[in-house]
């Protein structure tokens, strides 16, 4: 008969490699993930910069926002939705990822 200990997940044999989710979505809108380490690689990095790029467009997108809203019509109110939607889902895309990562690698992403 089989016991909790039995049935608990074998140790890795890499035990520093990890799942980091990426900041952007693969076929179908489904998430992406790479197998990385602590120290990282061409992916890893590629994905630190491409928050980054993310992280500055939403803050610009917030600000361009606040400024609009006075004298939007309602087509350009809707673009504005729809643009607030993704850099917000981008941004909880990237929190997610970074709650999952130990902290000297989103140090080193703002770097």
């Amino acid at each position: 008969m089989a016991t909790e200990a039995d049935a608990a997940e074998p140790e890795s044999p890499h035990p520093r490699r990890k799942l980091r989710l990426l900041p952007w979505t693969g076929t179908e809108a489904k998430p992406c993930f790479l197998i990385t380490d602590d120290e990282g690689g061409h992916v890893s990095r590629l994905a630190d910069i491409a928050e980054e790029v993310q992280l500055e467009m939403g803050a610009h997108l917030l600000a361009h926002a606040a400024d609009m809203l006075t004298n939007a019509t309602e087509d350009q109110l809707r673009f504005l939705a729809e643009r607030l939607t993704e850099a917000l889902r981008d941004s909880l895309r990237i929190a997610e990822s970074r709650k999952e990562r130990p902290c000297g690698i989103q140090e080193r992403s703002r770097r």
